[in-house]
């Protein structure tokens, strides 16, 4: 029905279905995403005859031409540092003191450690390749079958994107036009939300099988504990400590404090001498194959999205969607839906750079304040991490453990669902995106 109406609305004609089906057809003999959509783009623009093909260099390395784009290798080699220098166990035992009393406790530590590791890499799979090395064997130890341990560093890691700074909120700001500052600043809150929501599923599912039973100990034992754990490790809390303040205080852009954390996690990592000079090439070809997926990908993102605006798909598909319903909370639920289904086919970064776009004038159609979409968009396709059959955290934890990752998936079903209901939640309450904002923008 939508599609017959986009259709009406547009007159899409073979200018438009054939690279489609380009696209359609490279994605499926796994040819590189950036490939796919720059073939797409290319060969849309040069049937529709609206652009010269000349232009799309020129368009190639505007797409790319961002100082804010410069902080996105920079949280990714933090990523890289911290686990070189052993900082990531430091969270570990801190997150661990501060839940061993509990029911779940160390199900709940192992939650907590990818919440910290997301605010610092801003990336999903590098925190749940870290995270699940550290915690899937003692989780297992613990009780939990391999299966759910794997499912619930898979879901915790799902933060990487959620909790600031997040590469995702960088690109959909580049993409929009948002400062990406603003947008994780906005972003702070629902993040907490989602971290929250996987701690309290894994509290019921505790209760329900009873995987794992706390460490009975009184207020004081605990903060001793606790207080032993921060002497410990303290130090590995500059890093995102650095990153928090720099940002939310306007002291420093995101790309001057990955800047800032990258040097100190290196001098740190010296000082401790867990890391050599030896280390940096590994360090430094890891984040630039990272890197070299996700640059791409944006390049070409331009040429895309003129080429999609002179056709006058965004505009076509507000009509569509409106001729089917102009209740918002209907279309509120339409993009909901086609978000986490393209998350279940597509990783987050393409999504964001197709769909974007497309969403936002559908957003502005319905009064829906522009943070506040940014921040249900990226939610909603975090949701796709855990989500077969593309599910990238569930394939990482698959490739670490040998697990199966239909046992993994079927196990990641609760986390899903109480995910979905922060999403449903961001998307119908403002505040939680807009409270942290300044005035200018709620």
């Amino acid at each position: 029905m939508l599609w017959q109406q986009l259709n009406q609305t547009v007159e899409l004609g073979w200018d438009f279905y054939a690279p489609v089906l380009l696209f359609v057809a490279l994605i499926t003999l796994a040819v590189p995403v950036w490939a796919a959509i720059g073939a797409g783009a290319i060969l849309m623009l040069a049937m529709s005859g609206d652009m010269p093909l000349s232009a799309v260099g020129e368009s190639l390395f505007t797409g790319i031409d961002a100082f804010a784009l410069t902080a996105v290798p920079l949280f990714i080699l933090t990523g890289d540092v911290l686990v070189r220098t052993g900082l990531s166990r430091k969270f570990l035992d801190v997150a661990e003191a501060l839940t061993c009393w509990t029911k779940g406790g160390f199900g709940s530590a192992t939650v907590l450690v990818c919440g910290m590791f997301a605010a610092i890499s801003g990336s999903d799979a590098a925190g749940a390749a870290a995270v699940g090395r550290m915690t899937i064997a003692r989780l297992v130890e613990s009780g939990y079958p391999r299966p759910y341990a794997c499912a619930l560093v898979a879901a915790g890691a799902c933060t990487g994107i959620l909790i600031p700074p997040s590469i995702a909120y960088i690109i959909i700001g580049l993409v929009l036009g948002i400062s990406a500052s603003t947008l994780f600043l906005a972003a702070l809150i629902p993040g907490i939300c989602i971290l929250i929501s996987i701690l309290v599923t894994n509290l019921v599912v505790n209760r329900i099988y009873h995987y794992e039973g706390g460490h009975p100990m009184t207020f004081r034992e605990w903060g001793a504990n606790l207080l032993k754990a921060l002497k410990s490790g303290w130090y590995a809390f500059i890093v995102p400590g650095i990153i928090f303040y720099g940002i939310f205080s306007g002291r420093l852009t995101p790309t001057e404090a990955g800047a800032t954390a990258v040097v100190v996690t290196i001098a740190m990592g010296f000082m401790l001498r867990t890391l050599s000079l030896a280390d940096f090439p590994a360090m430094l070809l890891g984040s630039a194959k990272v890197n070299g997926v996700i640059l791409p990908i944006i390049a070409f993102s331009a040429p895309l999205a003129e080429a999609l605006a002179i056709m006058g798909v965004p505009q076509g598909f507000v009509l569509a969607v409106t001729s089917l319903s102009e209740d918002p909370a209907v279309i509120i639920l339409m993009m909901i839906f086609i978000l986490i289904a393209a998350g279940c086919v597509m990783e987050t970064t393409p999504n964001i750079v197709i769909l974007a776009p497309i969403l936002k004038p559908l957003a502005d159609n319905i009064g829906m304040n522009e943070i506040q979409f940014c921040v249900m968009m990226i939610t909603a396709l975090g949701v796709g991490f855990i989500t077969p059959p593309l599910g990238l955290n569930l394939f990482v934890v698959s490739g670490i453990t040998g697990e199966s990752i239909l046992k993994i998936a079927w196990q990641a079903i609760p986390f899903v669902l109480f995910m979905l209901v922060v999403v449903l939640i961001i998307a119908f309450v403002p505040a939680l995106s807009t409270t942290l904002l300044p005035d200018i923008y709620k």
